[in-house]
């Protein structure tokens, strides 16, 4: 939802609750449909992607504090009050209206 309570885009999102998931993260990946949540975090790095990803930090109520679109081989500042990351392919995020203030709501669909 947007900062005026707008609902935006839908978008798949995969959860990383785990360390080793966590750890893993968008490593060796080409491309990624939706979005990637690493929680709990409040870093990522970049190195050895294969790709420009961008990056949002979420506080603990899903509200985004940050978006930045980082190339590989860097690595991010830890965002204090974050305890969330979202990842997805460069350019994703500005497509689907996620910026600063916007809250993420996320909802777990029963598998078919």
């Amino acid at each position: 939802r947007g900062p005026d309570g707008d609902v935006g885009a839908r978008v798949p999102l995969e959860i990383a609750a785990s360390y080793r998931a966590r750890t893993r993260g968008l490593l060796g990946r080409e491309s990624l449909e939706g979005a990637l949540l690493l929680s709990p975090a409040n870093s990522i790095h970049t190195f050895r992607m294969r790709m420009p990803i961008d990056v949002a930090y979420l506080d603990h109520r899903l509200r985004v504090l940050a978006v930045r679109t980082m190339p590989p081989g860097r690595l991010g500042r830890p965002r204090v009050r974050a305890r969330h990351v979202i990842e997805a392919e460069a350019g994703a995020m500005a497509g689907w209206g996620l910026g600063v203030g916007a809250v993420v709501e996320v909802r777990v669909l029963p598998r078919v």
